[in-house]
């Protein structure tokens, strides 16, 4: 057992309130309580994501985001008919309860399993020029351009290392030499990296068709030049759970019109909307993709993510998002990787 007040929710707490306790309690879940610690509800963090892609904002309750039945355990079950009841219905948490639906405990999966390595490979792709970013990276590949005090790719790694994952791909084509010359083949942050060295450029996906083909697990890519605190292992679980063939990070972006917008209808003017808020889900550079979508994917021949998106719902396969709230910036642009060094050690440190 462990304990579980941490995770403790009021129905009348707003979603952001909620959040901030998920994020805090490392539990990755929220218990919503009534009187005497009454189970009502769950809260993960799969609800909120869900929730915001319904159109809900953070200052609603957590009653409407919360999973109203959830699964959970009696005090006298063993470990083992936890661990099989959390395994059939691919649960991360459960909650322990008495006959009177009174909270008095939690179990995760990783308590009942311990952690262990997750063996899936994750394919950095950290082959760009960096034109952008002009002198910077006249003579430095972007990956290796320095945000507080490390290459980001180095910070990439290591946050990958942290969540279980020790197996990686790097894309390499500008500059190459450099790269691996830095990280050889992993040993000095006790993980293991392989290189897929692109001859042309090859786009963000195309330099997948160079993986081995022995792949048969989920594969995670992510676009080198990102610094970002995304849960990776959420992200997978997320993956595996939806049985996507692929599962693409998304971002919400936002940006105000700077004039009034007039609309129109058959020539007439209905109103105006004096300097609107526009918003909509962008690509995070983020992705988890199936072996098999690995298919879609031509040899030797430049192909980029949204082309692979595409062709994988139009072959009638499921595709998912999984929209990110966490920390996000890209360094493409020489402001965005000034505001990086600015804020790596408040995030990072």
């Amino acid at each position: 057992m462990i304990d579980w007040r941490s995770t403790v929710l009021r129905p009348n707490m707003t979603i952001l309130q909620a959040l901030q306790t998920i994020d805090t309690n490392a539990l990755q879940i929220g218990l919503v309580l009534g009187e005497n610690d009454i189970l009502l509800g769950t809260v993960t963090d799969g609800d909120i994501r869900r929730g915001i892609l319904r159109g809900i904002t953070f200052d609603e309750t957590v009653a409407s985001v919360m999973n109203r039945n959830p699964v959970t355990a009696y005090i006298d079950y063993h470990k083992d008919q936890l661990l099989d009841i959390m395994k059939r219905r691919r649960l991360r948490q459960m909650p322990i309860t008495d006959s009177c639906n009174r909270v008095i405990g939690l179990v995760t999966i990783e308590d009942l399993l311990q952690t262990e390595l997750r063996d899936n490979w994750v394919v950095i792709m950290a082959g760009g020029m960096g034109t952008r970013l002009g002198d910077l990276t006249r003579n430095c590949p972007k990956p290796l351009l320095t945000v507080g005090g490390k290459p980001v790719l180095e910070t990439i790694v290591e946050n990958f290392k942290d969540s279980g994952f020790h197996n990686f791909f790097f894309s390499v084509n500008y500059r190459a030499e450099m790269i691996e010359e830095y990280f050889g083949n992993g040993e000095k942050w006790g993980v293991t990296i392989k290189y897929l060295r692109e001859k042309q450029r090859l786009g963000t996906a195309g330099a997948l068709s160079l993986l081995p083909g022995e792949l048969d697990k989920p594969i995670i890519i992510m676009n080198g030049d990102l610094l970002t605190k995304v849960n990776f292992k959420q992200l997978l679980d997320y993956h595996i759970q939806h049985q996507a063939l692929g599962t693409m990070c998304v971002r919400e972006y936002s940006f105000q019109v700077p004039y009034g917008v007039v609309h129109i209808d058959n020539g007439r003017l209905r109103h105006i909307e004096e300097k609107p808020v526009q918003s909509f889900f962008v690509s995070a550079g983020v992705y988890v993709v199936e072996p098999a979508a690995l298919d879609f994917i031509p040899k030797q021949q430049y192909y980029d993510m949204p082309s692979l998106f595409d062709a994988i719902t139009k072959s009638s396969h499921p595709a998912n998002v999984f929209p990110i709230h966490e920390y996000w910036i890209d360094i493409g642009k020489r402001d965005d990787l000034d505001r990086a060094n600015d804020e790596y050690w408040q995030v990072f440190g």
